[in-house]
Formats: structure tokens, sequence, C-alpha cells
């Protein structure tokens, strides 16, 4: 691979991971509860990207695009799963509301943040109909390991942008805890999460 094709994607690359998506506002989400978690989830949402590579450089994400059911069925899994994440968002805000305490849920751990955030990438066509779709136009010989590398590629500047994203929320931890800008946040996050799912199902059906 050319030094001018390994820019051309890298530039791709920085331009996609700046786009707001579910791993974003995930990302926003969880830097509520803290620097750690919100890191976590970026991590996740990057390490999902390297499933869907190593999928596509097997040749098996090729099944997705040949067979509509197929796709159909893991969109609206992806989709019910982010409506999932809205709505548990809601309902953790409410809690929090009764309990009369600024605080981040308890239940919200580093774990539960990485796995929420592979998750999301895991369930998500779209990252593997992308790899199947855009990497071959990279590749001269799109053999398993160079699409692998293309793909850690992506992954690691996917990272990268969302583990920046994660340290600037978690540098206005103190104005995102406020409970009025929390509130405001978690109900906009939660909103745009379920809106995304329903959207998801919805094109699915």
């Amino acid at each position: 691979m050319s030094v001018s094709v390994l820019l051309g994607f890298l530039g791709l690359c920085v331009l996609l991971s700046v786009t707001p998506g579910p791993d974003t506002f995930l990302v926003l989400r969880y830097a509520l509860a803290g620097r750690r978690p919100a890191i976590a989830s970026g991590i996740g949402s990057a390490l999902g990207g390297i499933g869907w590579a190593i999928v596509v450089a097997a040749g098996v994400a090729a099944l997705l695009e040949q067979s509509a059911t197929t796709y159909r069925v893991v969109k609206v899994i992806g989709g019910i799963y982010l409506v999932y994440l809205g709505i548990r968002t809601l309902l953790a805000r409410r809690r929090a509301n009764t309990a009369t305490t600024a605080e981040a849920p308890r239940s919200v751990t580093a774990r539960s943040a990485f796995a929420a955030g592979l998750l999301s990438t895991l369930l998500n066509p779209k990252v593997g109909l992308f790899y199947l779709a855009v990497l071959p136009q990279f590749l001269a010989t799109p053999t398993f390991l160079h699409t692998l590398t293309l793909g850690a590629i992506e992954s690691a500047v996917a990272a990268v942008e969302m583990v920046s994203l994660a340290l600037a929320a978690a540098r206005l931890a103190g104005l995102l805890r406020r409970e009025r800008v929390r509130d405001r946040l978690e109900r906009l996050s939660a909103g745009v999460l379920a809106a995304l799912g329903i959207g998801t199902v919805a094109s699915a059906a």
C-alpha cells in the first residue's frame, strides 16, 4: 500500500470518527459517571470495529450484503439495543431524581460501559457493510491480514477520537454534574439513542 493511499484512508477514518453517532452519545452519557466509564465506552466501541474487520476479512460479512433477511435481523437487534440503552438512561435519571442526588448511578462501572460500547458497534451491521464496501478500495490484494490491518487502523483512529472526547467531557464533569445540565444532557442522549434505535428498526421493517 502506497503512502498516498494510506493517507487517504486515514483521512477518511478521521472524517468518519468525528461524525456523531451512537458511540458519541454513549461516551457523553457515561462521561456523567466519570472519566473511566467514558473512556471504557469509547474503547469498547473501537474494539467492536475490530470485530467487524475480522468478520469482513474472513468473508462472513458478505452474507449480510447478500441476504436481506440476515441484514434485517441484525439491524433490528441493533436497533432494539439502542432503544434499550436510551430507556435505561431515562430510568437511571428518574431513580437519581427520586433519590435526590446528583451522583451517577452506582451500577455504572467501567466494565458495563465497555460492554455497552462494544455491543453497540457489534450490533450495528452498517459498520460491517462499510468495511465490506470501503476497505477493498484501498487494497491491491484483499488478503485477510491486509484487510485486518486497515480495520485495526480505523479502530485505532476511532479509539483516539473517542478517548479524546471522553477526556474532554470528563474535564467538564463539574458542569455536566450540575443537576439541570445533567438532566438535560441525559434526556438528550437518551432521546437520541432511542430515536436512532427506532429509526434503525423502522428502516429494517
